[in-house]
């Protein structure tokens, strides 16, 4: 009896349960109208080309500035311009399938930002030079203050502004302007540093420009004297400049301070950006392409501002970038008996030089072992006692320099390679050669 109630209430119970109504809903298609024909996806910002077709601005400008293609995408014709029109009539289209589709999960795509006109960049550059001419300064800043904010604004304007020769017009404003050490001359500089490094790369041109004695005497005085910003951006700037110049090379190192000032922003770094440009700009004055007289005068007084033990410290911790740039600088230090005097001095040169092999890149070990070799070097020419190669055996230089040889190097690597492993052979039955991290599953042969 019990068990035949339980049954009528399971009845009444499973009766009052709603079943549930089977909606079929219909998937909603894209119209082909709406499709940009690149990435056949629904459009956000279309665009028309001079052939008539209209694609998604992201699709097209990628086809056409990062591939360098120059004709339509769907017909193939080349294209009479590749500055695309907005195409206002399908935009508004778009937005108004969007919203009656919204509850297919179809959000109404934004209205983009009008761009930046090439009449409006022309006439902003135009009273840059007006306002230059008459030596307004305030008003110069105001207006490179407007091309920054523009180049930041996108892609699109930034290459309107690099397009209309903006690069040259701040060049000369800077050069202007850079004879004059007043408060709002050094203000109106630094903007003008922080505009160029927008639009970078320059060409000769432009170089030629900043690289004028006048120029560079106020870039360095920036460096010495500027803002952490204005600092930053006179070492991007420098950088740019000492690398493709031999006699911009020799104008900088004799405007006073300026050897001081590079090897401060190494010894106090403000960020990541100023510590790289800051070393590359280094490397440009120590390596092989200055020459040699002045290049020893260099590294000499790098070496008093105590530039080796600093990149000794940052290479024990440091990012890939850093640490290929920070031995290459450390390896042109080492290329007179001063420079290698101290770095052989320092306890901490070895271990860094043989933890940094076959770990961080193929530039950053040959710059090790170039360093390892001359060294070794060294220290016979001053009569040493073996005290690095004993050393370098204990850290595992021996069985990384022995797998360099197996996975492939440059010839000159090799032979540096060769040389180390020659010297170092003779004595390594009297070291305990501790392994490495890097080589715990390596069986070796030896």
């Amino acid at each position: 009896m019990l068990s035949a109630y339980r049954n009528r209430r399971a009845a009444r119970n499973a009766n009052k349960i709603k079943k549930p109504v089977d909606v079929t809903v219909d998937p909603v298609t894209v119209p082909e109208l709406f499709r940009c024909p690149i990435s056949l996806e629904l459009m956000k910002d279309p665009v028309i080309l001079s052939t008539g077709i209209t694609y998604d601005r992201a699709s097209v400008e990628k086809w056409i500035y990062e591939d360098g293609k120059h004709t339509c995408p769907v017909t193939g014709v080349a294209l009479t311009s590749v500055d695309p029109v907005p195409n206002h009539t399908i935009r508004r289209m778009i937005q108004d399938w969007c919203v009656e589709n919204k509850s297919y999960g179809f959000d109404r795509i934004p209205t983009p930002r009008v761009s930046v006109s090439s009449s409006q960049v022309s006439e902003i550059l135009s009273m840059i030079v007006s306002m230059r001419v008459k030596g307004n300064a305030e008003g110069v800043r105001e207006l490179v203050v407007k091309i920054k904010d523009l180049a930041k604004e996108s892609e699109r304007d930034k290459r309107c502004i690099v397009s209309h020769g903006s690069a040259r017009v701040l060049s000369e404003t800077f050069e202007a302007f850079s004879c004059d050490d007043s408060q709002e001359n050094a203000s109106l500089l630094e903007e003008i540093l922080s505009g160029l490094t927008l639009i970078l790369p320059f060409d000769q041109e432009i170089k030629s420009g900043l690289g004028s004695n006048q120029s560079l005497r106020a870039t360095v005085k920036i460096l010495k004297l500027g803002t952490l910003s204005g600092r930053r951006n006179a070492v991007v700037i420098l950088k740019e400049l000492l690398s493709s110049d031999q006699t911009k090379l020799q104008e900088f190192a004799m405007v006073e301070g300026s050897i001081e000032a590079l090897a401060r922003l190494i010894k106090e770094p403000i960020d990541a950006t100023t510590t790289n440009a800051s070393l590359l700009a280094i490397y440009h004055l120590v390596t092989p392409s200055t020459s040699f007289n002045q290049k020893k005068t260099l590294i000499s007084r790098f070496l008093e501002l105590g530039l080796t033990e600093k990149l000794i410290e940052m290479l024990v911790d440091c990012t890939r970038s850093v640490c290929e740039k920070a031995l290459g600088v450390l390896e042109g230090l080492c290329s007179n008996d001063e420079g290698l005097e101290k770095a052989y001095a320092n306890a901490l040169t070895v271990p860094v030089l043989v933890k940094k092999l076959l770990r961080v890149s193929d530039i950053a070990t040959e710059f090790s072992v170039s360093i390892l070799w001359k060294l070794s070097k060294y220290e016979k020419s001053a009569g040493g006692e073996e005290g690095l190669a004993m050393e370098a055996l204990q850290v595992g230089a021996f069985q990384k320099l022995v797998l360099l040889l197996q996975v492939g190097s440059s010839l000159k690597t090799k032979e540096k390679v060769g040389d180390l492993l020659k010297g170092w052979n003779l004595i390594r039955g009297r070291v305990e050669c501790i392994e490495s991290m890097d080589f715990k599953n390596l069986k070796r042969s030896f």
